[in-house]
């Protein structure tokens, strides 16, 4: 039954994503499908471990991105706190990399069986050695893979990120970090 749930909100997680870019005629955008300005948030480590907190007990949380006008989706588990911001790790050479450089604004989704988080954040690069360690010391199942002083890993943090629990029974909950 859960995995049954989770392929359900993946679903509608890619055609809400899908959806956000759907135009009436070619060329002719909506008002209400223009994505509003990111707005800055005050750096807030509580909240960001709150949001890492549920990502870590999902397990499993979708990252969504944009490549030209078509959406991407794709499942991530990588989910650490570093100097009191979210981060999470990819490799350079992969797309969606490559897809946040041209535009970072990213958000992410995870479903807990009874609760979803969705965070709308961008997503920023930081090349230290000390924040990739980090991230690698904390999931050593990816130093088969990736080595802070390679030249492939990254890690990058959420800034402006807002987020919001929900659950089809109970009242948002947002938050800012």
């Amino acid at each position: 039954m859960k995995s049954i749930v989770r392929i359900l909100a993946t679903a509608a997680l890619a055609l809400a994503v899908a959806a956000c870019g759907n135009k009436k005629t070619a060329g002719q955008v909506e008002p209400e499908n223009i994505p509003a300005p990111m707005t800055q948030t005050t750096p807030n480590p509580e909240n960001a471990a709150r949001a890492q907190q549920f990502l870590k007990a999902c397990g499993t949380y979708y990252l969504a991105t944009v490549e030209g006008d078509q959406p991407r989706v794709r499942p991530f588990g990588t989910a650490e706190i570093f100097e009191g911001r979210l981060y999470i790790q990819t490799g350079k050479a992969k797309n969606v990399f490559q897809q946040l450089l041209a535009n970072p604004k990213a958000e992410i989704c995870a479903f807990n069986g009874s609760q979803w988080i969705r965070i709308a954040c961008e997503l920023i690069p930081d090349e230290r050695v000390e924040a990739k360690k980090d991230m690698l010391d904390k999931n050593p199942s990816l130093r088969g893979m990736y080595d802070e002083n390679d030249d492939n890993t990254i890690v990058l943090y959420c800034r402006n990120a807002h987020a919001t629990i929900s659950s089809f029974t109970d009242a948002p909950e947002t938050f800012a970090f």
